[in-house]
């Protein structure tokens, strides 16, 4: 199996396709960025939980998807902005408001993982890592 060059990407497109199959929770191999990603969406409540377990060796990261009533997913959307082959950087005042402050980008920033509100109340830019909505 070859490596992933980009496993941001790849977290991303396992939430979609365990929301398309309806699936209750999607694991992935972990990664600190990837935890930290998974902490946003929690707080943010597109996902229900999160948990860490070890498959072996290997670390993996459990992602538990969360639904309405209606069965409808919480998530809408999910975007990867900054890619390997095209790294998106922001300054404090350029952050985008996603959806007109419906949806929420998640950044990496010199004070870590965080939303793009939260970036701009602090008064941080960075990299752009995906929009949700």
């Amino acid at each position: 199996m070859s490596a992933i060059t980009d496993p941001i990407a790849d977290m991303l497109t396992r939430i979609r396709n365990g929301i398309r199959a309806r699936h209750q929770r999607v694991e992935m191999p972990s990664s600190r960025l990837k935890v930290e990603v998974a902490r946003v969406l929690k707080e943010e409540g597109f996902i229900s939980n999160f948990k860490l377990g070890e498959e072996g060796k290997k670390k993996a990261l459990r992602i538990f998807l969360r639904y309405g009533p209606d069965g409808q997913s919480a998530i809408a959307s999910l975007d990867r902005v900054s890619k390997p082959g095209h790294r998106v950087y922001v300054g404090a005042r350029e952050i985008p408001r996603v959806l007109g402050g419906l949806g929420v980008s998640i950044l990496t920033t010199p004070r870590g993982v965080m939303t793009g509100k939260s970036a701009r109340k602090v008064g941080v830019g960075g990299e752009i890592l995906c929009s949700i909505t």
